[in-house]
């Protein structure tokens, strides 16, 4: 999959037009247009074709490879919109003699003067129209908003409604103007939620410190950030303290505090003291290169929505041309005393108002607001029918550790049995679990405080679910939970422990157990608290033992909890919870690495806390990036506002539009009047889809 630019994609309809005959192109595996930020997403092996294809259906486009994008002067919307204003200004001034000066106009010799006044006004403002409506037919492309402007417009001058002929194509200008305003401001509204791109880094070579392009910098260099700049590449502090702003990366406002041996990110800005860091990561793996990609890309996942209403276009707008040409020919066929001037005047009105692009505009828009909405508040979510599936979830799993706990392990307590000492039973779990980076081991190997000798270890095996077998000083040791022992056949007389517990056994003797402590995120507890006040039912999956599982429980006021689990386990309890709920989603939160096959399993996949994680973003449909549980519920929410808008505008364009066809049937609605159908509509479609990004 490849991405590129498409200069001059200035028309949503030529946006669907160009995805729909591409998509039939046998050269094309697949491919998705974004009219909302003008790009195309495409994976053929023969992009030249495809270029050749897309000036046959809009010669104006232009196809540029989107990372050779060169940044553009911004300038402001008059002067970008010079040309067409100064037409439309035109155009006014001459509809304006005409109506005043209508009847002496008329009155010239073969009424030239009417005629050269108005044809005129209407080249200057509708020649592209009409050019553009020729060259599609041309191509055997009938049935877009052009050739319904230009048959409405053509069809009035031939009925001699020639003020209305010109007043409707100004009008149609003047709101395909406005629209192209409204469409840019919510593209830079976008860009501008991107522009957390760090523009060069503070290289140190030797005692010199080179600035350089992000791209340019290796793993393992050296950079400086000063006070008020991004920090350009994710790292570990080498020296300095500071606060830094993590509101680009997490929407967080909040500055946190790091300093010597902490993890800082791409994106984030240095507030106060100077800071070296040596660099872990290449640019394009970084985090802020991975949102970046993300948000640019979430829109060619289209909402069910989308592309229903692109669907309906298609055959909308065919079947209103042929009803307003029946509209025009069978009534005064048909009944005494109806004029086929009459007729064809109300078919003229019922063409310009069925345009449906204030369908095909702002329903795309809505979902690309909400997306950079979501983005703003620190949640990538990876498509519009990501939003669409949020808010229909009535069930969220959440896993336990990592999630809805901190994950930060402590050993609150050892507990001996058959002689053995709390030394030796730290000393050998260490160094069972001295090879394992799951957070009970490090923990277990920060309480022992000894130095490990590698060379003591002579073989370690872990047992999924279980816990980790390992040969140490020649002696067989166990370090695992409950089910472990029993699967070992190894005597004791402890099972159940209230707390997340290890069993050591050495030489299959029982040696004890160690308790280790979590604590719960500081937000948990509102997060199901908010879930629930959605009516979304809350359920925890966890391979703890159950009186730990039931003491979590307990505190977070869960409705269903499983415990004990394997990774393979939790996936069938999460297809059972998909059973259940018929005609809802089931949605599931993990630290999206050992749960990667559960988040790909469940309706919405959410993987939180996880921002340096291939894992998570790979396989997740949405990714919280930041610690924080009662983000989900946030999602939902910027899901449903999104939603709402673009449901407001189906039901406002539709209704409207069938008001104004009704009318126009029945001879109440002039043209005048039909403009405001279409374009009007259209313009306020537009605006109300852009409005989530103030919200």
């Amino acid at each position: 999959m490849k991405k590129y630019k498409l200069n001059n994609l200035d028309c949503a309809s030529c946006a669907s037009k160009i995805e729909s005959s591409l998509s039939k192109l046998e050269e094309v595996k697949s491919v998705s247009v974004n009219f909302a930020n003008a790009t195309m997403t495409i994976d053929t092996d023969n992009i030249e074709k495809v270029k050749a294809s897309i000036k046959t259906i809009e010669p104006d486009v232009e196809v540029q490879e989107f990372d050779k994008e060169k940044a553009t002067v911004s300038v402001s919307e008059l002067a970008e919109n010079k040309g067409t204003i100064i037409k439309a200004v035109s155009a006014l001034v001459l509809l304006v003699i005409g109506i005043i000066f209508e009847e002496k106009l008329h009155n010239t010799p073969f009424q030239l003067a009417e005629y050269a006044v108005y044809v005129t006004a209407y080249l200057i403002v509708g020649w592209k129209v009409i050019a553009s409506a020729v060259k599609n037919i041309i191509r055997g492309q009938f049935f877009d908003e052009q050739f319904l402007m230009a048959i409405a417009t053509l069809g009035a001058f031939a009925i001699h409604q020639m003020p209305e002929a010109v007043a409707v194509m100004l009008f149609y200008v003047t709101g395909e103007l406005f629209q192209d305003i409204a469409v840019g401001r919510s593209r830079k509204s976008i860009k501008s939620l991107l522009e957390i791109k760090p523009d060069y880094a503070n290289l140190k070579s030797g005692l010199e410190v080179v600035r350089v392009s992000p791209e340019e910098v290796n793993i393992g260099d050296t950079i400086i950030v000063k006070p008020g700049e991004k920090v350009p590449l994710d790292g570990i502090i080498l020296d300095g303290t500071s606060f830094v702003d993590t509101a680009a990366l997490t929407g967080e406002s909040v500055p946190r505090k790091v300093n010597v041996k902490d993890e800082v990110m791409a994106g984030m800005i240095n507030q106060s003291g100077l800071l070296t860091i040596k660099v872990n990561k290449l640019f394009g793996e970084s985090s802020v290169s991975k949102i970046l990609e993300l948000v640019e890309n979430a829109t060619s996942q289209k909402a069910e929505t989308e592309k229903f209403i692109t669907t309906f276009a298609r055959y909308y707008t065919p079947i209103v041309v042929i009803g307003a040409l029946l509209l025009a020919v069978l009534p005064p066929l048909l009944f005494a005393g109806q004029t086929f001037s009459d007729w064809i005047y109300r078919a003229l009105v019922v063409l310009v108002v069925s345009c449906p692009c204030a369908l095909v505009i702002s329903i795309p828009l809505g979902y690309f607001g909400g997306i950079g909405m979501a983005s703003r508040k620190g949640i990538l979510v990876k498509g519009s029918n990501f939003l669409d599936a949020l808010t229909q979830v009535k069930t969220v799993v959440f896993d336990k550790t990592g999630t809805l706990t901190k994950g930060e392990f402590k050993v609150s307590e050892v507990v001996t049995s058959n002689g053995f000492s709390k030394d030796e039973i730290l000393e050998y779990a260490a160094y069972a679990e001295a090879n394992s980076n799951h957070p009970v081991a490090q923990s277990i190997t920060v309480a022992y405080q000894g130095k490990i000798d590698i060379a003591r270890i002579t073989k370690t095996e872990e047992i999924s679910g279980h816990g980790i077998k390992a040969i140490v000083d020649g002696k067989t040791i166990l370090a695992g939970n409950d089910k472990m022992l029993h699967k070992e056949n190894v005597e004791h007389s402890v099972c159940q422990v209230d707390g997340t517990v290890v069993h050591v056994t050495i030489d299959h003797v029982y040696a004890g157990y160690i308790i280790i402590s979590d604590s719960l995120k500081d937000d948990a507890i509102q997060a199901i608290e908010s879930l629930k006040a959605k009516n979304i039912q809350t359920v925890m999956l966890t391979g703890d033992n159950q009186f730990a599982a039931a003491a979590f429980a307990k505190k977070l006021n869960i409705d269903k909890y499983f415990y004990e689990l394997l990774p393979e386990d939790k996936v069938k309890h999460i297809e059972q919870l998909i059973k259940e709920n018929k005609g809802g989603k089931v949605a599931f939160v993990g630290d999206g690495i050992n749960d990667a096959p559960v988040i790909a399993r469940a309706d919405v996949g959410i993987a939180m806390g996880a921002l340096g994680s291939d894992a998570a973003i790979e396989t997740a449909d949405v990714v919280l990036m930041t610690d924080s549980p009662s983000k989900v519920a946030l999602s939902i929410d910027v899901a449903k506002t999104t939603r709402n808008i673009v449901w407001q505008n189906i039901y406002f364009a539709m209704g409207v539009k069938l008001i104004f066809i009704v009318l126009g049937v029945f001879g109440v609605a002039t043209m005048w009047e039909a403009v405001f159908g279409d374009m009007g509509v259209a313009l306020i479609a537009v605006f109300n889809a852009i409005r989530i990004l103030r919200k």
